[in-house]
């Protein structure tokens, strides 16, 4: 009886163990234009916003996220939540000066494998102003993780589109699928950002072409807003979809946010940070 009841209970377990290893494990992905801190933001300038993005951060326990305009300092802030680190270079000089694309991600999850950036230009391996371009450089942050929990590898890269340059946001859209397919090969790709661009433009079209848009293939129904920039407005009208969560074809999109949280009437960035609940194959 004793080895009957004991047989049952090893098959029982074994199953169980079986289901569990069958059962996906979500990796949580976001992007997240924090605006630059900018003195003349007033109340919406970063040393009062910063608690407000480390608590949203905090709370909704994001696994990796890109950030964009974030200057050094407001990315140490960020660091000072101690389960991440960051990877990402200045777009200025490609050490710290400027803006940054920079990758942040949970130590405890995820092991960095390398990392590495490239501009938005004609001339990508230095610091450098693309195509009609004016006022800025533009850079590419990437980094190649393994999976702590499923020891899945992939790319992920972390990008900022110009914001005058009709032609350079064009042109950023070709670069980026050239340069993904050169970095990532054939390997598990998620790429995120803000491209200054509405799903109807040539670059989104263009970057279509190589990865799929997190909002239209989620599995749940998208949740929160369309648009993603709210220029710190509480009645913004929230119509125009500018920061996106790409993945490559073999990756499943489950649940995918545009988070609209926002405290004593003011919200943490000028953009909503957009996250996805994503399985890796």
């Amino acid at each position: 009886m004793r080895s009957a009841l004991f047989l049952l209970l090893s098959m029982l377990l074994m199953s169980h163990l079986a289901l569990a290893e069958k059962s996906p494990v979500p990796l949580r992905v976001a992007t997240y234009n924090l605006r630059m801190s900018a003195a003349n933001d007033g109340a919406d300038s970063w040393p009062n916003r910063k608690e407000l993005v480390k608590s949203l951060v905090r709370y909704y326990d994001f696994d990796v996220f890109g950030t964009q305009e974030g200057f050094q300092g407001q990315l140490t802030d960020i660091a000072e939540l101690p389960q991440y680190a960051f990877v990402g270079k200045g777009r200025e000089d490609g050490k710290q000066a400027g803006e940054h694309s920079a990758i942040f991600y949970k130590k405890a999850r995820l092991q960095l494998l390398q990392t590495g950036d490239f501009w938005l230009s004609q001339t990508p391996d230095r610091p450098s102003l693309g195509w009609d371009a004016t006022c800025c450089n533009r850079i590419c942050t990437w980094a190649q993780f393994k999976d702590l929990k499923t020891n899945k590898v992939f790319f992920f890269f972390s990008v900022h589109f110009d914001h005058q340059g009709v032609e350079a946001r064009r042109q950023s859209g070709l670069l980026m699928v050239q340069k993904i397919k050169e970095i990532a090969k054939s390997a598990p790709i998620i790429c995120v950002g803000d491209l200054n661009s509405t799903p109807d433009t040539e670059q989104v079209k263009t970057l279509q072409t190589l990865l799929r848009d997190a909002y239209q293939v989620t599995q749940q129904p998208a949740y929160g807003p369309v648009g993603t920039y709210n220029a710190f407005k509480l009645d913004a009208l929230l119509t125009d979809r500018i920061d996106y969560i790409f993945v490559s074809p073999g990756i499943q999109v489950l649940t995918y946010a545009a988070l609209t949280d926002s405290m004593r009437g003011h919200y943490p960035s000028d953009h909503f940070p957009v996250v996805a609940d994503v399985v890796i194959p």
